[in-house]
């Protein structure tokens, strides 16, 4: 599987669980951690 599927796959998931949130703390929180973990993935794909 690509990188960039992956990573797509991660961030839709993240999403839909922000999606489903009430607290606008926990859901920003839910983003940011998203994006993190998207850069990581991107960022040791470029490593190998």
């Amino acid at each position: 599987m690509s990188v960039y599927k992956k990573m797509y796959l991660s961030l839709f998931n993240s999403v839909t669980d922000a999606l489903e949130e009430n607290d606008v703390e926990k859901i920003k929180q839910i983003l940011i951690d998203a994006q993190i973990k998207a850069e990581e993935m991107y960022i040791q794909s470029s490593d190998e």
